[in-house]
């Protein structure tokens, strides 16, 4: 390697607004919270370290937000952020 490869931006290619990402999102959120949980907290470290112990089994949050890929949920925290700040093209 020479080092070029990273002088340029990557384009990275998905699908838009993930309905299934989101649901699980708000499932996770609910159940934690409900539980007494710090949900912003939980989510963070099964975001960062893939352990689904950060999740709740409460209505069923730890399955819901396993069937959806880390990165799709990343990508899906990403869009919501842009689409709070007012990005008008944060599907495309």
């Amino acid at each position: 390697m020479t080092g070029r490869e990273f002088d340029q931006t990557m384009r990275f290619a998905t699908k838009s607004e993930n309905t299934e990402a989101r649901h699980a999102f708000q499932v996770a959120y609910r159940a934690l919270k409900e539980k007494g949980y710090n949900p912003i907290y939980q989510l963070a470290g099964y975001l960062i370290s893939g352990d689904p112990a950060y999740i709740t089994s409460h209505l069923d949050a730890r399955n819901t937000i396993r069937r959806i890929e880390r990165d799709d949920l990343i990508e899906e925290l990403v869009r919501a952020y842009a689409d709070l700040h007012g990005d008008a093209n944060a599907g495309d």
